[in-house]
């Protein structure tokens, strides 16, 4: 058979399957980068930066909403939740695109009745797990679904900002303001931290080994006599700030001073020496990076409202299985 002729075989077979060419070819960054959101074009869109804040480049360029991207863990692929089809505020739906922001493609055929958001990769990059919103009956479920696939598995339990773990076996989020790992298998829930841990924490974040974990919490104790459904006393939402945590919920560390504005959607760098997180600066939020050793803080961004931030390094990147010196469980035994 003529090269012609199995080039042309292989491209019908894809055809077949329901894949997009463009995505197979899509080249993953050679170099370490960041994906973030800004609203400095007029509406939100999804950029890219280095890990220095250098080469800001806008990849959706759309007149609707674009946030929370995340890359794939081959960073071949970007997937991202947006209101284009729909563009009015708390009408979202994922999507994906390549590196460059070309092929930009919607998840599911068919529409999404509640939002879908807050998207997690699973490690080998064949599932999504996200979060939703119905209003109208005020509830807030997990999702996980197959690419490819149209079918959904509700977990069955209210939670916000799902992560999926490097090993596959658990998802952290949070559920009634407390940060909390629902197993796949069996669907059982354990807290972070303990019970009697103080409320209010979210956005939690995995090292690529899967043995820490950093979030945002405001532990402040409020007063006593404060009802539900009160205001909050005035200033005590500036105290939200970063802590790092083993998984096993010991050496706490908070890692933000409490004393500034609040401080939100910490992201360890894959090298789990850095961490990404977003702060309210004279009324915009600009996002930060942070050596977790050295404590030493770098502004990345100083213009508009930015928010968000997930790292890719392809030095960390997991392109067949993952690498032994990053995981704590193999992947055969994750995949039985």
């Amino acid at each position: 058979m003529t090269t012609t002729k199995l080039l042309g075989f292989a491209i019908a077979n894809l055809l077949m399957l329901n894949v997009s060419i463009s995505s197979v070819f899509a080249k993953a960054p050679t170099t370490a980068k960041i994906l973030f959101a800004s609203t400095r074009d007029g509406n939100r869109d999804v950029f890219i930066m280095n890990p220095d804040g250098s080469e800001q480049v806008n990849l959706t360029q759309h007149p609707a909403d674009d946030q929370e991207a995340v890359w794939s863990p081959t960073g071949e692929q970007i997937l991202f939740a947006s209101n284009r089809e729909r563009p009015v505020w708390g009408s979202w739906d994922l999507y994906l695109m390549d590196p460059d922001g070309s092929n930009v493609r919607r998840v599911f055929k068919r529409k999404a009745e509640i939002d879908r958001n807050h998207p997690t990769w699973s490690p080998d990059g064949k599932q999504i797990a996200y979060g939703s919103n119905n209003w109208d009956a005020n509830k807030y479920p997990i999702y996980i679904a197959t690419l490819g696939e149209q079918d959904e598995e509700e977990l069955g339990m209210d939670g916000l900002f799902p992560a999926w773990s490097p090993d596959g076996t658990e998802i952290a989020c949070m559920i009634w303001g407390r940060i909390t790992f629902i197993n796949l298998r069996t669907h059982g829930q354990k807290r972070l931290l303990p019970r009697k841990a103080m409320a209010y924490q979210y956005s939690p974040s995995w090292s690529a080994a899967g043995d820490k974990l950093v979030f945002a919490w405001n532990n402040t104790p409020l007063p006593p006599d404060r009802k539900p459904g009160d205001a909050f006393p005035p200033g005590w939402e500036d105290k939200y700030t970063i802590y790092i945590i083993n998984r096993d919920g010991t050496g706490l560390k908070q890692l933000v001073d409490k004393a500034g504005p609040r401080a939100a959607s910490p992201v360890l760098s894959p090298n789990g020496e850095e961490i990404l997180y977003t702060q309210d600066i004279n009324g915009d939020f600009q996002i930060f990076k942070l050596d977790v050793n050295s404590g030493v803080q770098t502004q990345l961004t100083h213009i508009s409202w930015n928010t968000g931030g997930d790292w890719f390094d392809p030095a960390y990147a997991l392109p067949v299985a993952p690498q032994p010196h990053l995981l704590t469980t193999t992947w055969g035994e994750v995949k039985q």
